[in-house]
């Protein structure tokens, strides 16, 4: 009986874990490409929201998740494409205006969708899932790491993808540039803000698509403030893993774990008062600040707008 129980604690937690860590994971990514430019995305969480609902409208009235991946993605981008005008190109305050784009996106998105579907909720159906041959059979750990949809596989598949843009490519030293050194990059003749334009544009897709996630495959449903503050944890996984794409991937899975205690110990047939489990995540928070948060190392340049031609 204790075997079973067990078992039936751990797949849940696991596989709840992956689910949650997803968007996680795709946020962090995201803000990690623009804090290494120089840019504090502060407006991520309005990106995410943006990319859930408009996500979740393409994929209900075309049938395709695909194309909601799309939507999301071009709805995060569009806002970040006010972001990077506003922050980039006009050097506003990144802080003020990211907040206003999050308080703006949340409020916007509740009033479309009140507009849209009333008091109705609509769901999608069930995700497609793609089981990984042999992997998928492992006893517990392969239904709960191995049994998801196809953009879980990129998400982390990603994640490598980006460790070698950082390390390989004239791209990631750029940015880096654009981060630690802006006017070595202008003598170089690289436009800083273009690219950092561009990193900031990266940073809206990856979080639409995040939210497109949370709202087609993680809920199958979009409710208004859908997100609850996934953005902000991201801008706290890019800021901990110091650069390192791996350390986003293994902190979106820590918070995912928190996340989803409350419904593996309800499998489990467990009852702890809910509001209870819901502090884990920010403990975790806490915790990892404290831990990791003084060797942390943002680039020199964060949050300072960079004039064309400064020496």
């Amino acid at each position: 009986m204790g075997s079973l129980f067990s078992e039936v604690f751990l797949g849940a937690l696991l596989f709840g874990a992956v689910a949650a860590a997803v968007p996680l994971l795709l946020a962090g990514l995201g803000e990690q490409i623009s804090e290494k430019s120089g840019i504090l995305n502060i407006g991520i969480e309005g990106m995410m929201i943006a990319g859930a609902y408009f996500g979740f409208l393409v994929a209900y009235s075309s049938g395709s998740l695909w194309l909601g991946f799309l939507g999301g993605a071009l709805a995060g981008g569009i806002v970040a494409s006010v972001m990077a005008i506003l922050c980039v190109r006009l050097g506003l305050n990144q802080i003020v205006i990211g907040i206003g784009l999050t308080l703006g996106l949340e409020g916007l998105t509740a009033l479309l969708h009140h507009v849209q579907f009333s008091r109705t909720y609509p769901r999608l159906p069930a995700a497609d899932v793609l089981a990984i041959p042999l992997l998928s059979d492992i006893p517990v750990l392969g239904p709960a790491l191995f049994r998801h949809h196809l953009i879980v596989y990129l998400a982390v598949a990603l994640v490598f993808v980006m460790i070698y843009v950082y390390r390989r490519t004239q791209l990631g030293l750029n940015l880096q540039a654009a981060g630690d050194k802006p006017a070595a990059l202008d003598v170089a003749g690289v436009d800083v803000v273009r690219t950092r334009t561009v990193a900031v544009l990266s940073t809206g897709a990856l979080a639409g698509i995040g939210g497109a996630y949370l709202a087609n495959i993680g809920a199958g449903i979009f409710v208004p403030f859908i997100t609850n503050g996934a953005g902000f944890l991201g801008i706290v996984l890019a800021m901990l893993a110091r650069g390192r794409p791996v350390w986003v991937l293994l902190g979106a899975l820590l918070f995912g774990i928190s996340l989803s205690l409350t419904t593996a110990l309800q499998v489990a047939g467990i009852n702890i008062p809910t509001d209870v489990i819901q502090m884990i995540p920010f403990l975790a928070v806490m915790i990892m600040l404290v831990a990791f948060g003084r060797r942390s190392s943002l680039p020199a340049a964060l949050g300072i707008p960079y004039e064309r031609g400064a020496r």
